[in-house]
């Protein structure tokens, strides 16, 4: 299953009372489907960036919940910081990450755009690809001047009327919001309080002052250092080691060097394999030389392989595999989609209170699913011992009477297997209950496909029980293993009913 992501890096005009940041964050992340993948607070630039990821939905109410609290909280006239801002929720971009256009999130952000001036009375101002004029793309033109400047052209100049909310800037501000691809907010420090060598190399550097073409910059003194502070919007057609070239290059100009540098926030990583096969000069660089792409490449490929292969033995003319280690298949798939579950509940603040069941549940799950797997070349094995008893030789009697209890004794252990798969199925349906009642609703109906699958593991596994024991004569054994299934499916049926109450209740939805 694939889920649309969405990236949201709202920055707020808050980095020095971390309450208040701890507030807005809260916010954002009391929404279902929200993930937190990074924080970053700035005393100096008395700025916050939180980068959060989700569904499109999820994200755009996370985003909407962090501009109402920061508009609570941030009072804009008595804000201070070296950072370029016009509101307490600043800006507010959205980035397609999988299964969403980038006129998907122009939506969104017009969408919150529209509400924030609605129900919060806040100037938004739509920039980057969701800006309705060429002069408001740059996310410069929008800021400048400014919250100060901003609150006098507003009301006077109609260049500056929002695009939504009233022409007018409270204790708020205005906030800008758009649309954009990913990019890379990179500082360099230089070894000098001289911050007017870090304004002329901003000045270099960025593109809107002749410098390079996918790179925002200007000056700042940070912590008692000249700071050139960078957004790189393209690092594909402005690498990340061609900027800090440009910098290394200026700084020898002014008698000055680059102290260290800094990212805010995440960076893609292949940027950082652009910049270390620039560094390293190496020629031909194959992103598979890295150790640890080759490694995931080689898993997910074995992985593929090793399911097709699968596929194709069951496709085969062959008896095995067959029904039995296709049951051990589908409980497979049932632990591991309650693991998925579970591991999109753990970090959820929602769901604090059941992490440590969840982190447990991840751990039975996965054992599971490794037993499962190892049923299923258990069961083929079962099989073929029971065809090679069949071809024991029966000349004579004592040939007729090995053969007979090779055959009983392969059988019986051709029962036991799928047996041991239904007992699994059954542990793996109390997991599944376990991730339906308490596990992230946004995945309640993976946590019901997992009760489907361990329902037919079940079913596929009782078939293969009862034939193995149907060609057996009766015996305190066949009696023992025949009335162990009747017992598993009578437990089966009980959890499967609570487990229907707590998708139904809990994911709002009938499955009658």
């Amino acid at each position: 299953m694939s889920h649309p992501l969405v990236e949201c890096i709202p920055n707020f005009s808050e980095g020095r009372r971390m309450e208040v940041v701890d507030a807005i964050v809260a916010s954002i992340t009391s929404v279902e489907g929200v993930v937190l993948l990074d924080r970053t607070s700035d005393a100096d630039h008395n700025r916050s960036v939180v980068t959060i990821v989700g569904s499109p939905e999820a994200v755009e109410q996370g985003a909407f919940l962090g501009i109402a609290k920061a508009a609570e909280l941030i009072n804009m006239p008595k804000h201070k910081g070296e950072h370029p801002r016009m509101g307490a929720a600043d800006v507010v971009p959205f980035v397609p990450i999988s299964g969403v256009k980038m006129s998907d999130c122009v939506a969104i952000a017009k969408r919150l755009g529209q509400r924030v001036g609605d129900e919060l009375g806040i100037p938004v101002y739509l920039y980057e690809e969701a800006a309705t004029s060429d002069s408001r793309r740059n996310l410069a033109n929008v800021r400048r001047g400014e919250y100060e400047g901003i609150k006098k052209e507003i009301v006077a100049l109609e260049s500056r009327k929002p695009d939504f909310g009233p022409a007018k800037l409270g204790s708020a501000g205005a906030v800008a919001i758009g649309a954009r691809q990913p990019l890379i907010a990179y500082n360099v420090f230089l070894n000098t309080e001289d911050v007017s060598i870090a304004k002329k190399i901003a000045s270099t550097v960025r593109h809107s002052s002749g410098g390079l073409r996918y790179v925002k910059g200007a000056g700042f003194l940070v912590d008692g250092k000249a700071q050139v502070s960078m957004n790189l919007t393209n690092f594909k057609k402005t690498p990340v080691a061609l900027v800090v070239e440009t910098i290394r290059r200026e700084t020898q100009r002014y008698g000055v060097s680059i102290e260290k540098s800094e990212l805010i926030g995440l960076i893609p990583q292949d940027a950082l394999e652009d910049a270390a096969a620039w560094y390293l000069q190496l020629d031909d660089f194959d992103r598979q030389q890295v150790l640890e792409r080759r490694m995931q490449s080689s898993q997910d490929e074995g992985e593929r392989q090793e399911v097709g292969g699968f596929l194709s033995a069951l496709a085969s003319a062959s008896p095995a595999p067959g029904g039995g280690s296709a049951s051990a298949q589908a409980g497979a798939m049932a632990a591991a989609l309650v693991a998925m579950v579970a591991r999109l509940t753990v970090g959820n603040k929602k769901y604090a209170e059941v992490e440590p069941q969840m982190a447990a549940l991840i751990e039975k799950a996965d054992n599971f699913r490794a037993a499962f797997s190892s049923a299923v070349s258990r069961d083929a094995n079962a099989f073929e011992a029971v065809m090679a008893a069949f071809k024991m030789p029966k000349g004579s009697e004592k040939e007729k009477s090995a053969r007979q209890k090779s055959i009983q004794s392969a059988t019986l252990e051709a029962a036991r297997v799928p047996l041991e798969v239904a007992q699994m199925a059954l542990d793996c349906l109390f997991l599944a209950e376990q991730a339906a009642e308490f596990g992230n609703t946004n995945a309640i109906s993976d946590a019901g496909t997992a009760a489907a699958l361990a329902q037919a593991c079940l079913q596929g596994a009782g078939l293969n029980v009862r034939i193995n024991l149907a060609s057996l004569k009766p015996s305190k054994e066949t009696q023992k293993l025949g009335d162990h299934l009747k017992t598993i499916e009578k437990q089966f049926a009980l959890h499967q009913s609570l487990i229907q109450k707590h998708i139904e209740s809990r994911g709002g939805f009938s499955l009658s």
